[in-house]
């Protein structure tokens, strides 16, 4: 997992469209889960858009209806997706350790394709599959635990219709992975 290159995880198909580097040099220390408005089948593209203009409001990875991972940007890239921790009402979690610091700068986003029109459907079984691989691919690569994995709506106020990435957010934390740097 800590491999520079277009390391191969065993249960995911993921395309790189900018080899990873070395680990340590990306600021991560939190993963945020979103769901697009995007329509099934615009992964790749919004992953491309993104990689032209890492800075845009948007992600490092897009997950496809498919379960198909795009790494969009370099990872050390600041991608725009975390506005700044803005919730604090302890709605979803206790925000206390959130608030205005799970951030942009210090968290990576990880986007789910296909909910366009209905915001509040979720995600295909194959997303949650790619997920669950993805989430520790992630955990391993950064030294990121569980406890720092976080819904967009845990963190930040979003759309009043849907829980953005709460599922998501839940079953990576329920598997309760902690990275071999940190055990």
């Amino acid at each position: 997992a800590r491999s520079a290159g277009t390391p191969q995880v065993p249960g995911l198909k993921i395309v790189y469209l900018v080899p990873l580097g070395h680990p340590a040099e990306a600021p991560w220390k939190n993963i945020i889960v979103h769901q697009t408005e995007g329509p099934p089948g615009s992964a790749r593209s919004l992953a491309a858009a993104q990689n032209k203009n890492p800075g845009k409001r948007g992600v490092t990875l897009w997950v496809e209806t498919d379960g198909t991972v795009y790494w969009s940007t370099p990872e050390t890239a600041i991608t725009t997706h975390g506005d700044g921790a803005n919730r604090n009402d302890n709605k979803y979690i206790d925000n206390a350790k959130t608030f205005r610091s799970v951030v942009k700068t210090n968290s990576i986003g990880v986007e789910f394709a296909g909910n366009y029109p209905d915001v509040a459907k979720p995600v295909t079984p194959e997303q949650v599959e790619a997920w669950l691989v993805l989430v520790r691919f992630l955990q391993e690569r950064y030294r990121i635990p569980a406890e720092n994995v976080y819904a967009h709506n845990w963190i930040d106020y979003k759309d009043r219709r849907y829980c953005e990435g709460c599922d998501l957010a839940e079953k990576a934390r329920a598997l309760n992975h902690v990275p071999a740097s940190i055990r």
